[in-house]
C-alpha cells in the first residue's frame, strides 16, 4: 500500500482536526501518538541514552505515580498521577476491604489496601527544561476499590486539542482544562467496578469538539460522546460488557464516522453521530487493553490474556454480527500482547507477547509474519507500548532496560540501553526526543531545538 495514502488516511480519521499535519509530525497531543498507532516516521529521536549521557536533557521528580503516558503540545508536556496522602485511615472509615470482593476475587493474589487518601493530580512542564510549569489536584477521595500491586491509580493518559486537556481518572471523574491549568468542566460518571483491580486504564478520544470515552467495568458499561466545551452528553449508548481496558478510535468508513471499541465479548463500530451500534465481531479473548488499529478500510485488534489473538477485520461494508464471514482478513494465535498495545509502522506491525519482550513482525495486509517471535535481551516484563521513529523501533521494559530494533523485515537490536527507574507507561515522541515516565521521573532524551516546536 502506498505509504503517503496510508499516512494520510490515518491522518484524516485521527481525533484533533484543529491540529494540522504539521504541527501533528511533532505534537503527541494522544495515547499512541498523532497517528494512533504508535508511530511518528519523521521523528529521529536518538538511540542510545543512559543516566550519565549527554543525550539525557533532564529528569524531573513527579509527585505521586502512574501508568499514564505523558503527551506533548507546543512547549509543554501534560502528565497525570496520583499520590496517596493525609493519615492513615481508621478502621472506622468507609473503605473498599477484601470482604467487599465476590469470594474468588477476594482470595486473588496481588490486590493491596487502601490505607490513606488519592489526590489526583494534572500538571505541565517544560519541554526544554522539565520543571513543572503548573500543577492542580483535580480530586482527593478515598477510591471505591482496591488496586492490584502491579496496577495504578492513574491509567489513563491525557489528550489535547491545544484549546482544552482532559484527565480521566475513572471513578475519580473527568476533568476538563485549559492549557493554562483553569478547570472549565469536571464529570462523574460514578465508581467503576475493575475485574481483578487492575486499574481504570481506558484514555478518551476526541474528534471535532467530541469528546468519546469507553466506560467498560463489571457494572453497566456504557460508550459515551461528550461536547467539550461544557461537558454535555450528546448521546449514551449502553454496552453488554464487562471490564476491558482499551481507548476508542475514530475512524472514516465510507465518508462516514465511526468509534470502534475493542472489548471482552465484541470489537464494535459504532455511528459517530449518534451512538447507534452498526456491525460487531467476536474473535478475541477476555480482559482487553490494547487498542484497535486502523490500516488499509480494516480494524485490526489483539488481546493476549488467557490465550492470544490478533485479528484483522475489513469493516468497508460491515453491517450486524459479522462474525466467521470473509470480513476477517486473518488472524495469528500464539503471538499477541496482553498489556501493550500494537505498533503499526508503514507497512509492518510489531507486537511483543502477551506481557514478555518477545517481539514478532507481521505483515498489516496478510498477516504473514516477517520475524519473530524473538526474545529480546535484559528484558523479562513489558507494560509499556512499542513506538516507532526515525527508522527504529524502542521497547521499554519494566525494569529500566530499552532495546532499539532496526525497522525491518529482519531482526536486527541496535542499542540497548538503562534507566535507573520502572517503567510502565508508553512513551512519547516528538521530532527528536523520547519521553519516558517512570515510577518516579520523567525523563527527556535527546536534544532540544526552540525553533521547531509547535505553535498553536
Amino acid at each position: 500500500m502506498n505509504l503517503f495514502r496510508l499516512l494520510m488516511g490515518l491522518f484524516l480519521w485521527v481525533g484533533l482536526i484543529a491540529i494540522s499535519k504539521a504541527e501533528a509530525s511533532k505534537s503527541w497531543f494522544q495515547w499512541r501518538g498523532p497517528l494512533m498507532n504508535g508511530s511518528l516516521p519523521q521523528a529521529a529521536p536518538p538511540i542510545k541514552w543512559s543516566e550519565t549521557s549527554d543525550n539525557l536533557k533532564w529528569k524531573t521528580r513527579l509527585p505521586g505515580s502512574g501508568h499514564s503516558s505523558p503527551i506533548i503540545y507546543d512547549d509543554r508536556i501534560f502528565v497525570l498521577s496520583a499520590k496517596e496522602v493525609g493519615e492513615i485511615l481508621s478502621d472506622d472509615v468507609d473503605k473498599p476491604s477484601k470482604k467487599d470482593l465476590n469470594l474468588l476475587r477476594r482470595f486473588a493474589v496481588g490486590s493491596k489496601l487502601v490505607t490513606r487518601k488519592i489526590q489526583y493530580i494534572v500538571m505541565a512542564l517544560s519541554r526544554t527544561t522539565g520543571k513543572i510549569i503548573w500543577q492542580q489536584v483535580a480530586n482527593e477521595k478515598i477510591p471505591p476499590e482496591l488496586i492490584h500491586n502491579t496496577a495504578s491509580w492513574c491509567s489513563a493518559s491525557p489528550i489535547t486539542n491545544g484549546k482544552y486537556l482532559l484527565a480521566l481518572f475513572g471513578s475519580a471523574g473527568l476533568y476538563c482544562y485549559d492549557l493554562e491549568g483553569n478547570l472549565q468542566w469536571e464529570k462523574d460518571f460514578g465508581d467503576m467496578d475493575i475485574f481483578w483491580d487492575f486499574g481504570e486504564g481506558a484514555s478518551p478520544s476526541l474528534h471535532r469538539d467530541s469528546v468519546i470515552l469507553n466506560w467498560d467495568h463489571q457494572g453497566q458499561s456504557f460508550l459515551t460522546s461528550l461536547d467539550i466545551s461544557t461537558g454535555k452528553e450528546n448521546w449514551r449508548t449502553e454496552k453488554d460488557e464487562v471490564t476491558s481496558w482499551s481507548t476508542p478510535i475514530v475512524v472514516t468508513v465510507n465518508g462516514e464516522l465511526q468509534i470502534v471499541t475493542s472489548g471482552d465479548k465484541r470489537t464494535r463500530g459504532f455511528d459517530f453521530e449518534t451512538g447507534r451500534l452498526i456491525w460487531e465481531v467476536s474473535g478475541l479473548t477476555s480482559n482487553i487493553i490494547p487498542t484497535p488499529i486502523y490500516y488499509d478500510n480494516a480494524i485490526i485488534v489483539a488481546s493476549g490474556y488467557r490465550g492470544q489473538v490478533i485479528q484483522s477485520i475489513r469493516i468497508t461494508d460491515a453491517i450486524g454480527d459479522i462474525s466467521n464471514t470473509k470480513a476477517i482478513l486473518w488472524k495469528n494465535k500464539g503471538n499477541a500482547p496482553y498489556t501493550p498495545s500494537l505498533l503499526l509502522y508503514d507497512d509492518f506491525l510489531y507486537g511483543l507477547k502477551g506481557n514478555k519482550a518477545i517481539l514478532s513482525c507481521f505483515n498489516p495486509e496478510t498477516g504473514k509474519l516477517y520475524f519473530g517471535p524473538e526474545r529480546l535481551p535484559d528484558i523479562k516484563t513489558v507494560y509499556a507500548s512499542p513506538v516507532g521513529a526515525g527508522g527504529h523501533i524502542y521497547i521499554t521494559g519494566r525494569n529500566g532496560n530499552f532495546v532499539v530494533l532496526k525497522h525491518d523485515k529482519k531482526f536486527k537490536i541496535i542499542a540497548k540501553n538503562k534507566l535507573d527507574d520502572n517503567f510502565d507507561a508508553s512513551p512519547a515522541i516528538d521530532d527528536s526526543h523520547l519521553y519516558f515516565r517512570g515510577h518516579n521521573y520523567l525523563y527527556c532524551i535527546g536534544k532540544i531545538d526552540n525553533n521547531k516546536y509547535v505553535k498553536p
